[in-house]
């Protein structure tokens, strides 16, 4: 998957990676026969656990730890966020419970933080126009006013909007879904128990008010609708709906596309709504920093330990789990951060559990439509409508999302239905970064780190047609001339890259279909039935197995709260036994 170009280096196959990464493969005393609980992945809730006086193990099935929130030097000297490459959703709780700036993590705070750049036949050698978006709203309307005096106007009270509802589902992230059954059914205190968790609905409906049904509408209507309502100009309109279609199946057409756009715009960074920030060192070093927080207290973290499947005892509970080599290792409790099909349908005895809720796993919706890529680069893009200065330094759009192939959402859903037809798409979404232009230990000097998330692209192409090197090469390609009409010269500045079609990330890093988020964040599929209802509480059918990663409530995007709700969950559930 990895291609040379022209450049200052030859690509490389992927190498192993440098031996400080892997320095977790070997827990202190080695490997034990027995822990309270074992997670399979590395993840947020094995430090929260070790943190409240449970022995825990992580047993990671790759090099290195972190799932997709990973760092690889695919091409030498060039370090990458190979598959998550930004960050926002974490929750803020995480940041101080974990002590994680103690334990070494940095961040650069994006600002500007969206670039979406027009491809404009410029008269007499006009300069394309472009919209850059940041934190200072006067100069966010400065910029939406080039294309709509009117929307430069309302988008104040649109970002308004959105605050209020973000504000709203903050609250739904941090707990556990109700408990329904338990509500009807369960014991008066686990009834009470239940009542507890309702506390989050009323504050959201206290919040939202006689608004109530405009957020309604914005949840399940598509994005397009919502859009049309607020503003005129197409370019505005597209960049937003980026945020509703990235990473998922879906087009800003289809009824429900607005929780996703939520989904990412809920976040933040520093006491900044909203803020996206690159991790200092690249993503790996935020999984790092939660690996030295469980450690430091204790836990275990072994790496290249592929877990086999769970071990049930004849009572029907958990007991532990079963290395790929055949080394059993006991345990109060397992959790998961692997996907709930890895989970439920690969390593769990199917004996144990309901056919009623294998099934509903097995029809979880995962399609994916990502193909991402990671470049590098001797030196930044220099884009028609927005030129390099002379000295080729960083300018403010370098450290942005760049949008392109943005101009109009019609073009979003025109890229969506080459997909349904089983096609890549021919004028793909990119939404392109350079975090060198932020964190200049990423790549030589003067030379940078590219990420370009690329959609839509389907699992399984036209007529059962697998991916292979020339469909892998061609789609790339494709996605290369779509940048350089923007910015001339950039596929002459390519170094190297590495190509991840949806089954690539699925081989790789776990992910079913391809999908970030390990199934789909469609409003079917989200609190209550997360990842199937009446199991969106972490807990499963078979006793003393949890869900703990994106495929819980509330879902993926880095963001830590499944794995830390989920151990809240298993404590309390451990105090009980």
């Amino acid at each position: 998957m990895a291609a040379s170009g022209r450049g200052l280096c030859k690509a490389v196959a992927a190498s192993p990676f440098p031996a400080w990464r892997r320095a977790h493969s070997e827990a202190r005393g080695g490997l034990k026969p027995e822990y309270d609980a074992v997670v399979i992945g590395a993840g947020k809730a094995a430090a929260y656990l070790q943190r409240l006086g449970v022995n825990t193990a992580v047993f990671e099935t790759r090099h290195v730890i972190g799932g997709a929130a990973v760092t690889e030097e695919i091409i030498p000297e060039f370090k990458f966020s190979r598959a998550s490459y930004l960050l926002s959703l974490l929750r803020p709780q995480i940041y101080t419970d974990l002590e994680l700036k103690k334990h070494g993590l940095r961040l650069h705070l994006r600002n500007p933080h969206s670039f979406t750049p027009m491809l404009e036949e410029g008269a007499g050698g006009k300069v394309p126009r472009s919209l850059l978006l940041g934190t200072d709203m006067a100069e966010n309307q400065k910029q939406i006013a080039q294309f709509s005096r009117k929307d430069a106007q309302a988008f104040p009270r649109y970002e308004e909007f959105m605050h209020c509802l973000a504000l709203a589902i903050d609250p739904l992230l941090d707990v556990a879904p109700v408990d329904m059954a338990a509500f009807q059914r369960g014991s008066l205190l686990q009834r009470i128990r239940s009542l507890s968790t309702l506390k989050p609905l009323l504050k959201a409906g206290r919040i939202l008010g006689a608004q109530l049904p405009r957020y309604y509408e914005f949840l399940t209507a598509p994005i397009t609708k919502v859009l049309d309502q607020w503003f005129e100009s197409e370019p505005l309109k597209a960049t937003l709906a980026t945020d509703a279609v990235i990473g998922a199946m879906t087009s800003p057409c289809t009824p429900g596309s607005g929780y996703v756009l939520l989904h990412h715009v809920m976040g933040g960074l520093e006491g900044t709504p909203g803020a996206w920030g690159y991790v200092q060192g690249g993503m790996g070093a935020l999984s790092d920093a939660i690996a030295r927080s469980a450690t430091t207290h204790g836990a275990s973290i072994f790496t290249e330990k592929t877990v086999a499947k769970v071990q049930v005892n004849s009572e029907g509970c958990v007991q532990g789990i079963v290395l790929e080599d055949g080394t059993e290792v006991r345990s109060k409790v397992v959790l998961s951060s692997a996907s709930p099909q890895i989970t439920f349908l690969k390593l769990t005895p199917q004996e144990w559990l309901p056919e009623e809720f294998v099934e509903r796993i097995s029809q979880l919706d995962t399609r994916s439509p990502v193909t991402k890529i990671n470049v590098a680069v001797d030196r930044l893009p220099s884009f028609l409508a927005a030129p390099n200065a002379p000295g080729g330094q960083p300018l403010p759009h370098h450290q942005c999302s760049m949008h392109l192939n943005c101009e109009d959402t019609l073009l979003l859903h025109q890229a969506f239905e080459d997909a349904m037809d089983g096609l890549p798409s021919h004028r793909p979404l990119i939404e392109l970064c350079i975090p060198s232009s932020l964190d200049p230990t990423l790549a030589p000097a003067g030379c940078h780190v590219v990420s370009l998330f690329t959609q839509y692209t389907p699992y399984t192409l036209a007529g059962g047609k697998a991916w292979d090197e020339q469909e892998r090469n061609a789609y790339a390609d494709r996605v290369f001339d779509c940048i350089e009409a923007y910015a001339p010269g950039f596929k002459d500045s390519v170094v190297g890259r590495d190509i991840l079609t949806p089954p690539d990330l699925e081989r790789i890093f776990g992910l079913p279909g391809g999908n970030i988020f390990h199934c789909a964040m469609t409003l079917d599929q989200l609190y209550f039935a997360r990842p199937v209802p009446l199991h969106s509480g972490y807990r499963c059918p078979l006793q003393g197995l949890y869900l703990c990663g994106s495929g819980a409530h509330p879902g993926g995007g880095v963001m830590g709260a499944a794995g830390r709700n989920a151990a809240h969950v298993v404590f309390g559930d451990l105090k009980s036994m």
